[in-house]
């Protein structure tokens, strides 16, 4: 029975021309289990999360998706959840408390189960997954592949219909990678779940698959099962036929009546088939190492004082020019290793020597954590910004030089938060190059990357070696480590165990080595990569050109359609926010005042509420804001108000105007209005609320009114602009409303020297305030105003 069908569907992401997926057409039985492969950028994640609404990304979309014959879009939010389960390639992405008990209740209570439900699933998942003995943990004690465990049965405790795992396995070593397929495999074979898995390493995950899906420049190449898959690459000539597990490919090397292999089991039997050149050696290139650059003895670190040491007697020396590659399992402590290196972490006893002049620099296994500017081209070029040796064009092509190089040219423009794992890697491994390291230090460099351009990478490796810089990686990918390294080392318990060139090194090993040393055990000496069995075999290795990239036009039409219904929309927003603001409001305060005795003034502080959200919902073209637009508003109305308490201590000093006015320019006058509004009204839960309440919400709510009017009708945003306005906003409608008032509520009957002493005395502050909404967006407009443009383009607010 079809389970999930995909009709013709593509997407184009916000702002690009090329679409991310074109005319995808797929079917997925129920109870299969199909995998989905491609080159980083290809399109798999875009399509596994338009598989999810929930998940589902903006853009501009056509097609369609069901879920057994009913369009997911049509999903309610629990059948959502409920039917679609979705583990992340992070599993630090899903995990939101900070006990392992907790975390496997969390959605059953979110979705309301009886509590006596949530205690038999939890209970159920934790035994199935193998988490009683951490059940009571904090999560932040597991380890990689038992966080990630932990995402699955999160997962799995809504008892979904569909598992959607998105590279679940590249931040897993080998062996936390094997056992964490074996469960998905077990939930398929034993409870029937539907499962859709993207991966890079496909040796472990083909002979689970019932179906293989190659995808590549936003299409579907190939689908057929794993055994029939490398003669479609083959004979299309498609560079994803390197990907291919090692028994594939040797198969296609030289053709035989027997079945093509999938596993290494059905592999060495095919091999012991074959023909084997008996003279055939390794020809591995003589290794030329310089001096020594990098010499850590005897180093002792642990976290906190009272706790374990993480690394213990942990010594290496790196040499000049090598490619030094530290393989172990999750939590052992190769990152910590990486770390104390870099001087990151200080060591409690031990020595680490760089070289003199030697500079050393690292990447992160996060890529994140490098990238500070909206576009990837401008975060590449914030690295050499200040570098005096260069003129402006020389950076620019510098830039360029290496976007090209690492393939990220038509990524420029994207925020390097929005883009796949992979393309994350590849950018900020350039940015890390472009700082002309003579030492670089890579935490898993290979995460997330495609095997074509893992290929790339390892040649670059190779010739910024011969440019005599030294590379020292910490990685789970055996076959990288293997092909590139010229020196691998086994870390365990906090230190390296054993080391050696990567032949000598892995040919001892069982789980820690290739596909092809397993595969050629007993019957091939020295047999550490596919081409090494191709060689011994006689074969013929297959080597394909990379396709051209394909060009997109996207339709001006439609673009220009969709402006002008937005724009008849906003002139009738803008409008009926005029007369509720301008009128209304004002009015509902007057009759407070004037009829209730400004006894009243939680009741007025709701009406004003309730008045400010009517224009609210209608910029929303008649429809309720989503979850997600909400939050913003409400994040935004929290920083108002966590602002306002942090600078308590301070008369009039505040940044609550200075939100409200960044809201209304980047939000709209509307939602400027209700942040200010709100961010008075809750704020003044913590300073007492008073007569004064209702008024301060009208001050605040008008600021980010007009702010939002102004700045939208071509007043310029930049910094001295913005400032300007925020301090003559600040002082002529704030301290314009505010003075008068203290006296119409202080006055039973108030006289024109009365309003003018309240503004004489009342001066000092509003100057105060007024320079503080000043200094605020001098120093946070920019960055603030940068992180919500990034979300309204993503999401599409």
């Amino acid at each position: 029975m079809e389970k999930i069908k995909v009709e013709n569907l593509s997407f184009t992401y916000p702002g690009e021309s090329s679409p991310a997926l074109s005319g995808i057409n797929l079917s997925v039985l129920s109870g299969e289990f199909v995998t989905v492969c491609g080159k980083s950028g290809s399109g798999k994640s875009t399509l596994l999360r338009a598989l999810k609404p929930s998940l589902t990304p903006h853009g501009k979309a056509s097609g369609s998706v069901f879920l057994d014959g009913k369009r997911v879009s049509e999903l309610t939010s629990r059948e959502d959840a409920e039917k679609l389960g979705f583990v992340f390639q992070n599993p630090e992405n899903q995990i939101v408390t900070d006990k392992v008990w907790s975390e496997l209740a969390f959605g059953l209570e979110s979705l309301s189960y009886a509590t006596d439900e949530i205690r038999l699933r939890v209970a159920e998942m934790a035994s199935f997954f193998g988490l009683s003995d951490v059940f009571h943990k904090n999560v932040s004690e597991l380890s990689g592949g038992m966080k990630q465990t932990l995402a699955l049965a999160i997962v799995m405790a809504t008892s979904p219909e569909i598992l959607i795992l998105d590279e679940p396995t590249s931040r897993l070593d080998p062996i936390a990678a094997k056992k964490f397929l074996e469960t998905v495999h077990r939930l398929n074979r034993e409870l029937g779940v539907t499962v859709i898995i993207s991966e890079h390493n496909l040796s472990e995950v083909f002979p689970l698959s019932d179906r293989v899906v190659v995808m590549e420049d936003g299409e579907i190449s190939a689908d057929s099962a794993p055994s029939e898959i490398g003669e479609l690459l083959e004979n299309a000539k498609s560079e994803m036929f390197l990907a291919l597990p090692t028994p594939i490919q040797a198969y296609h090397s030289k053709k035989s009546a027997l079945p093509c292999p999938i596993t290494v089991r059905e592999g060495r039997a095919w091999l012991s088939e074959m023909k084997k050149d008996e003279a055939w050696k390794s020809q591995d290139e003589p290794k030329h190492l310089g001096k020594r650059v990098l010499e850590v003895k005897d180093v002792f670190f642990r976290y906190e004082k009272n706790s374990r040491d993480v690394l213990r007697d942990f010594s290496v020396s790196i040499n000049e020019s090598e490619i030094y590659a530290i393989v172990g399992g999750n939590g052992a402590g190769k990152t910590t290793a990486l770390s104390v290196i870099a001087n990151i972490r200080k060591v409690q006893s031990g020595e680490v020597t760089v070289a003199d002049g030697k500079k050393l620099l690292m990447l992160p296994q996060n890529p994140q954590l490098l990238f500070v500017r909206n576009t990837v081209e401008t975060d590449l070029y914030e690295i050499i910004r200040d570098d005096k040796a260069l003129t402006e064009t020389e950076k620019k092509e510098k830039v360029s030089e290496m976007m090209e190089l690492f393939g990220i040219s038509h990524l420029r423009d994207r925020h390097p938060y929005d883009l796949s794992g992979g393309e994350q890697e590849k950018a900020a491994l350039a940015k890390v190059l472009l700082a002309s390291p003579d030492i670089l230090l890579l935490d898993e460099p290979t995460k997330g990357l495609d095997a074509h351009f893992k290929r790339e990478l390892g040649e670059l490796f190779k010739e910024l070696s011969e440019r005599r810089i030294t590379i020292l990686m910490v990685t789970h990918d055996i076959e990288f480590a293997a092909r590139y390294a010229t020196r691998c080392g086994m870390f365990f318990d906090g230190a390296i165990v054993s080391e050696g060139e990567p032949r000598e090194f892995f040919s001892c090993k069982n789980f820690y080595t290739t596909d092809a040393a397993r595969m050629a055990r007993g019957m091939l000496d020295s047999v550490l990569l596919t081409e090494d069995i191709i060689s011994a075999i006689g074969g013929e290795e297959r080597v394909f050109a990379p396709k051209k990239e394909k060009n997109f036009l996207s339709s001006k039409r439609e673009e220009s359609k969709a402006f002008e219904t937005k724009k008849k929309t906003n002139k009738m927003s803008v409008a009926l926010s005029c007369i509720i603001f301008l009128i209304l409001i004002p009015l509902t305060v007057f009759f407070g005042m004037k009829y209730l005795d400004d006894r009243k003034y939680y009741f007025i502080s709701i009406l004003l509420i309730i008045e400010t959200l009517i224009p609210f919902f209608v910029m929303f073209e008649k429809r309720k804001p989503r979850a997600k637009e909400i939050v913003i508003v409400a994040v935004m109305c929290a920083l108002a108000v966590i602002g306002r308490v942090a600078f308590e201590a301070i008369p009039q000093f505040k940044p609550v105007a200075a939100i409200v006015i960044i809201s209304g320019i980047m939000l709209g006058g509307e939602s400027g209005f209700l942040v200010g509004a709100l961010s008075a009204f809750v704020s003044n839960f913590f300073f007492g609320q008073t007569p004064f309440t209702p008024w301060q919400m009208f001050a605040f709510g008008l600021i980010g009114f007009i702010s939002g009017i102004l700045f939208r009708k071509g007043m310029p945003k930049n910094r001295i602009w913005v400032c300007l306005f925020g301090f003559f906003a600040t002082f002529i409608i704030y301290g314009g409303i505010l003075n008068p008032v203290s006296v119409i509520l202080g006055q039973p009957n108030p006289t024109a020297e009365m309003f003018l002493t309240a503004y004489v005395t009342g001066f000092a502050f509003d100057i105060v305030h007024s320079l503080a909404t000043a200094t605020f967006l001098f120093f946070i407009a920019k960055p603030l105003a940068e992180k919500l443009s990034r979300i309204k383009k993503k999401y599409g607010i």
